[in-house]
């Protein structure tokens, strides 16, 4: 097995980087092996663009049997626990698109792209989940990738009434849309570290949303 484990930010997987670079060989940096078994760490940086460079780029370079996303997001759902792991089966872009005075607009409802043109499924980016080889018993939730966050009260409403997504991130529709491109194997995993509402960091549980995604992480490697 061969895997593109991928991260926007290296503090987001750091406690497994630095488990992986205990217990697995490492011949090349960022690249770790165990038996048959291989990992390989892409740092993407933060937001659509740079996610999309960096992945597009990742598989250009090598042959991957699964790639996998990993990092902290925004829950709009308040069924989920902070601290709680999900997989984002499904993503939309958030901010692609025109704003008509008080509603959004995205590009299917501009006509510059059918929903049902590849890669999307009804305007959606979803994971074909026949194709993951792994048992992942996690909550699976839709997504909404955004370059700025929501942290206003009407944006917030707007993306709620528009979208209906469980969850928010800057970088998973990049992840989905170029993988289901290259037609290879993809996950998304998230640890929820927050609620979207008006930004206040004080409310966050970022360090216990990196510790169960490590752990949890760390767990996984174990299995391959």
């Amino acid at each position: 097995m061969k895997l593109l484990l991928v991260a926007a930010t290296e503090p987001e997987i750091s406690p497994f980087i630095r488990h992986i670079a205990q217990n697995w060989k490492s011949p090349v940096a960022n690249i770790y092996t165990n038996g048959n078994s291989e990992i390989h760490i892409c740092l993407t940086g933060v937001g659509l663009v740079a996610t999309t460079y960096a992945v597009t780029k990742a598989l250009k370079i090598g042959q991957y049997d699964f790639v996998l996303q990993a990092g902290v997001g925004g829950s709009f759902d308040r069924s989920i626990e902070l601290g709680q792991l999900v997989m984002v089966q499904s993503e939309e872009f958030g901010d692609l698109g025109a704003e008509d005075r008080n509603n959004y607009l995205d590009i299917f409802d501009m006509g510059l792209l059918q929903p049902n043109e590849h890669p999307f499924t009804d305007g959606k980016l979803d994971t074909p989940l026949h194709e993951i080889p792994f048992p992942f018993k996690l909550l699976t939730v839709s997504g909404l990738s955004i370059n700025t966050v929501s942290g206003r009260e009407s944006t917030i409403a707007l993306r709620n009434q528009r979208f209906g997504a469980q969850v928010e991130s800057m970088e998973g529709a990049a992840l989905h849309y170029v993988c289901l491109q290259e037609n290879i194997p993809f996950a998304q995993i998230r640890a929820i570290s927050n609620y979207v509402e008006p930004r206040d960091k004080s409310k966050w549980k970022m360090k216990e949303a990196i510790i169960a995604l490590n752990k949890w992480l760390i767990d996984f490697s174990s299995t391959l």
